[in-house]
C-alpha cells in the first residue's frame, strides 16, 4: 500500500487527485496547490457553464463574427480537431446544444444538427462560418487539464506522480509503475500504469450522452471501453469515441501505440496486459 498523501480538488464537475512520490508532503502540498490553482483557471477557460469563459463566449458568437482565445483553450480545440480526424469524425466537441438535450436539459424536438465554426490554423482565433454549433469539451477536457498539470509537476522537478480526473482518466509521470484498477460489470483487472494516461467511458459513466456526429441514434456495442495513451487529452477524447465504434473499426482506427481493452455482452477483448 502506498504512503504518499492525496490531494484532492473539486472541478470540472468531478473530484481530481494528485499523488506525487518521492518529495516531502510539505513539497507536494505546495506543488499541489499550484496545479489545482492552474486547474481553476483553466475550468474558468473551457467551461461551457462558466459565463464568459472562452467556450461560453465561442457559443455566443454570431455568423460572421470571430474570437481571439486563451493559449489553453485554443490547445485544446487544435487537439480535439486531431482527435475528430484520428476518429473519422466520430469524436465531436461541437454538439453543445443536442448534449444538453440528451442530458434532460431541453425541451421539445432534438435539436437539428447545423451551423460551423473554424478554428484559425494560423492564430489563436475562432471563428463562426454559421451559427448553431456549440462547444462542449466534457469528452477532452479533464485529460486535457490532467496533461497541463502534467506540465507544472515536470516545470517543478516532481519526476514521479499520478493524477486523476475521478474516475474517468488518470495520468502516470516517471519512472515509476502505478497499480490502478480497470473495474466493470465482470469484475476488475489490474494494470501497471506507466508513462501514460488512462481513460474510462461506458454506459454507466455518462454513456447514452455519448452521441453521434451524423445525429442518429446510436447502438453501443461495447459497455465499457477503456484506451491508454501517452495524451491524457488523447486518451479522454479515444475512449470517448470508442464508444460509437464496433471492435473491428476500433481496431482500425486506434493509433498503433495504443493500448485498448473493451467489455461486452461477450466478456473482454483487447490488448492491455492486465492480470487478475
Amino acid at each position: 500500500m502506498s504512503s504518499e498523501p492525496v490531494f484532492s480538488h473539486e472541478a470540472m464537475n468531478t473530484t481530481f487527485t494528485l499523488r506525487i512520490s518521492g518529495e516531502s508532503e510539505k513539497q507536494a502540498a505546495g506543488v499541489a496547490r499550484e496545479c489545482f490553482e492552474h486547474l481553476d483557471y483553466l475550468e474558468d477557460k473551457l467551461s461551457r457553464y462558466r459565463e464568459g469563459s472562452d467556450v461560453w463566449q465561442i457559443n455566443h458568437l454570431a455568423a460572421g463574427e470571430s474570437l481571439f482565445l486563451s493559449e489553453p483553450c485554443y490547445d485544446c480545440l487544435r487537439l480535439a480537431m486531431e482527435a475528430t480526424s484520428a476518429t473519422g469524425g466520430l469524436f465531436d466537441v461541437t454538439l453543445g446544444r443536442s448534449i444538453e438535450y440528451a442530458k434532460g436539459a431541453g425541451e421539445g424536438p432534438a435539436p437539428e444538427l447545423h451551423g460551423s465554426l473554424m478554428l484559425d490554423p494560423e492564430k489563436p482565433c475562432v471563428h463562426c462560418m454559421a451559427e448553431g454549433r456549440e462547444i462542449d469539451l466534457g469528452g477532452i477536457g479533464k485529460g486535457f487539464a490532467l496533461d497541463q498539470m502534467k506540465g507544472l509537476l515536470l516545470d517543478w522537478g516532481i519526476e514521479s506522480a499520478l493524477l486523476a480526473a475521478g474516475a474517468s482518466t488518470q495520468l502516470a509521470m516517471g519512472p515509476r509503475a502505478w497499480q490502478v484498477s480497470l473495474t466493470g460489470d465482470r469484475g476488475s483487472l489490474s494494470f501497471p500504469l506507466k508513462n501514460a494516461a488512462l481513460s474510462a467511458s461506458g454506459l454507466g459513466i455518462q454513456g447514452s450522452h455519448i452521441l453521434a456526429p451524423d445525429g442518429s441514434a446510436p447502438e453501443y456495442a461495447f459497455k465499457r471501453v477503456w484506451v491508454s495513451l501517452a495524451s491524457a487529452a488523447l486518451a479522454d477524447a479515444w475512449s470517448t469515441a470508442a464508444m460509437l465504434m464496433n471492435p473491428p473499426t476500433l481496431m482500425e482506427l486506434l493509433p498503433p501505440d495504443a493500448l485498448y481493452m473493451f467489455e461486452n455482452e461477450k466478456g473482454h477483448g483487447g490488448n492491455f496486459p492486465a492480470s487478475s
